[in-house]
């Protein structure tokens, strides 16, 4: 929707498979072939690949980003915010409606909004290494590797590139070497891979921390500033761009002087249970990927080839990999399953702008006229499209539906207009 996706798609390596592999033999495996989306597999970029895209399509749009810049303090006014950065050694003001802080795990705006980062440590420390490797595993695979010395996660970005996370019991140096890297995977990885240079390495430690409010007043939290977790399972830069693209059509439309207040006040409570359950599965699958216990690592080698290939669980795991079983229901401002809608009219960066889109069946010329009616009391935020399915379906500006009813009750304008006056602002 955001005009991105050609882009990566020419540069990204496509998984289509994850197997939980042990050192000698594999345990099971999931296709990844999700359903109702264009792109049905993992998309492997390199973090500095995707940070030059996004950077490339932000200047051409005509923003750009202020590198070596700290934000020192910042307050609310009657009609803003003021914050204080420095650059260079050099202060200055700068006043802004809205203010979100996506400045990482040692949040300075989760402080200044004094939100506590609720959660826990995991005890073991972590080796992060992309490195060059052998070819003799799948490009097209990811590999989970139980094991009695820890877990490893292997994540292919090319034929030969691969990410490689794993727990670590006595550092080497300031950063893992080669030989570390080489002797972890010959005790957990596939046999016969080898990293044979490193592209960089470092250790952390991580943690599973959430903040209960996402925000306060014109200030706000995205990313790694509201929620931290596992590495297992990929999750972390995808969270957070789901996090911005669930705020920044809200913050558009308060800027515009056209929210209600519940809108801005949905940001938390949307993303919250969706946060919540990341950090669930990616909690789970370092727990069960780690067992220490010689019993639980037993049951966990038996159960592993029995449950992926039950239909049910592929299914959970791989909407809960791709992020496409998210859905907003329950938030205040939605009516119905609050579902992500996939349609070719919404792609490529044009099909949606800044507005709500109502559409109608095209063989209803009669509700078509009154939802036109509608429109003209949103005009600044509603657009009447006609379309072939039966029933009425609003779509919000981040492409989730905010009015679906399904089949359990019947699709009626004044329910729409409900729905919409929950969160903007009519003409009259």
């Amino acid at each position: 929707m955001a005009g991105l996706a050609e882009s990566f798609s020419e540069v990204t390596n496509r998984v289509t498979r994850v197997s939980f592999t042990s050192r000698d033999r594999i345990l099971g495996g999931i296709e990844f072939e999700p359903k109702g989306t264009p792109y049905p597999y993992v998309a492997m970029v390199p973090q500095d690949v995707t940070e030059k895209l996004l950077l490339e399509h932000l200047r051409g749009s005509g923003g750009d980003v202020e590198y070596q810049t700290t934000l020192v303090s910042a307050h609310e006014t009657a009609s803003g915010v003021e914050a204080t950065i420095e650059r260079g050694g050099t202060s200055s003001t700068v006043d802004a409606q809205y203010l979100v802080g996506c400045d990482g795990a040692h949040s300075a705006v989760r402080h200044i909004l004094g939100l506590p980062f609720e959660g826990g440590d995991y005890a073991e420390q972590f080796m992060l290494a992309d490195a060059i490797t052998n070819e003799v595993l799948r490009s097209d695979e990811m590999q989970l590797c139980p094991s009695q010395d820890g877990p490893l996660a292997i994540f292919p970005i090319s034929a030969t590139r691969r990410r490689l996370i794993a727990t670590v019991e006595k550092l080497d140096g300031d950063a893992p070497s080669l030989d570390l890297v080489n002797d972890l995977l010959k005790q957990r990885a596939p046999e016969g891979l080898m990293a044979e240079s490193l592209v960089w390495s470092g250790y952390f430690r991580i943690h599973h921390r959430c903040v209960s409010q996402m925000g306060s007043g014109r200030m706000f939290v995205a990313g790694d500033a509201a929620h931290i977790h596992s590495p297992f399972g990929g999750q972390g830069m995808n969270t957070g761009l789901q996090d911005a693209w669930n705020l920044a059509w809200k913050v558009d439309f308060a800027a515009r002087g056209s929210a209600n207040g519940a809108l801005l006040r949905s940001y938390t409570q949307e993303r919250i249970p969706v946060v919540k359950g990341v950090i669930e599965t990616t909690h789970f699958l370092t727990t069960v990927l780690g067992a220490s216990n010689p019993l639980a690592q037993g049951i966990r080698d038996a159960v592993i080839p029995v449950v992926t290939h039950i239909p049910r669980v592929e299914h959970a795991f791989i909407e809960r990999l791709s992020g496409l079983g998210n859905s907003y229901r329950g938030s205040p401002i939605v009516e119905g399953g609050g579902h992500r809608y996939f349609d070719d009219s919404l792609r490529g960066g044009r099909g949606i702008g800044r507005r709500f889109i109502l559409l109608v069946p095209a063989a209803d010329a009669a509700t078509a006229d009154a939802a036109k009616s509608l429109a003209e009391r949103f005009s600044d935020a509603l657009e009447v499209r006609t379309y072939e399915a039966r029933g009425l379906l609003l779509l919000r500006p981040d492409g989730y539906a905010a009015y679906d009813p399904g089949t359990s009750a019947p699709a009626e304008l004044p329910s729409v207009e409900a729905v919409l006056l929950r969160q903007v602002k009519s003409k009259t």
